[in-house]
């Protein structure tokens, strides 16, 4: 470290490494701390993506399309929703040869594994808050979740 008076040094190397890390992670910010030193790279998280199906029939005889805005907003207000407690990696299966612990149109019981979230090599399983009907699924196997993400939706 340089003195209060001298120029700020920046270790550019460690911040490429962090971006690399957030890129490789899909998360939207991340910090380290040594000593008195501290680092943090973040970015503006990007906005859903959300497909559309192709057209079956002229567009003069389809009805309009619900804007995909309206769509997020029912999964997020919807009262069966689960969400994701903690930054991680979502599980489906319990190992790459088992089957997924739901799948859609399952009935699970209250307390039952529905995935789970590694986070810092610890495995978090992800319970029913009630009993019902997985109506759908909103995650893939291995993938990057963030806190308060949907995850599935229970009937």
């Amino acid at each position: 470290m340089t003195d209060s008076a001298g120029p700020m040094q920046v270790d550019t190397k460690l911040i490429r490494e962090l971006a690399e890390l957030l890129d490789a992670t899909r998360l939207t910010e991340i910090e380290v701390q040594d000593g008195d030193r501290r680092v943090r790279v973040a970015r503006a998280a990007a906005a859903p993506v959300t497909y559309a199906a192709a057209p079956a029939a002229p567009a003069a005889a389809q009805a309009p399309a619900a804007p995909a805005a309206a769509a997020i907003d029912d999964v997020r207000s919807h009262p069966g929703l689960v969400r994701a407690p903690i930054v991680g990696t979502a599980y489906l299966t319990p190992d790459p040869a088992s089957p997924p612990y739901v799948t859609v149109g399952a009935q699970v019981k209250a307390g039952a594994t529905l995935l789970i979230i590694e986070a810092m090599k610890v495995m978090n399983p992800i319970t029913a808050p009630r009993a019902g009907t997985v109506a759908r699924i909103l995650v893939s196997n291995e993938q990057p979740v963030e806190y308060d993400e949907p995850l599935i939706i229970i009937e």
